[in-house]
């Protein structure tokens, strides 16, 4: 093993340098490609890139979906019901005399004639 001496010049140690990096080379060679290696890297390249692809269209899916559902959701919401339109309309006491109409129509009737008899009365 080579190691540089304290004392020694910059040249020696530019040398020393060279020698090692030349050692280096020697032992571990720079590998040739086998004739397969760009196709075989493109191979798994694309692979990637198919499983990537595919995970973007499947989340652009749910997306899609999700968009659509919030929009059906936000419309059947906004839209009101025929019914329930003139529940909601109605104020907490005429919804008391509707129902207290229902219970008993004929004193409702009563009440409604000594009214009427009164307001024509001079």
């Amino acid at each position: 093993m080579l190691r540089p001496e304290p004392e020694a010049p910059n040249g020696r140690l530019e040398g020393l340098l060279s020698r090692l990096f030349a050692q280096y080379r020697e032992t571990l060679p720079d590998p040739e490609p086998a004739p397969e290696f760009l196709p075989e890297l493109w191979r798994r390249i694309e692979t990637r890139q198919a499983s990537s692809r595919d995970l973007r269209r499947l989340a652009q899916g749910f997306v899609t979906a999700a968009a659509l559902v919030s929009l059906l959701m936000g419309i059947f919401l906004t839209v009101p019901n025929g019914q329930a339109g003139g529940f909601y309309s109605n104020t907490y006491l005429e919804l008391l005399a509707a129902d207290q109409a229902q219970e008993d129509p004929d004193d409702v009737e009563i009440v409604r004639a000594e009214r009427i008899s009164y307001e024509r009365a001079p």
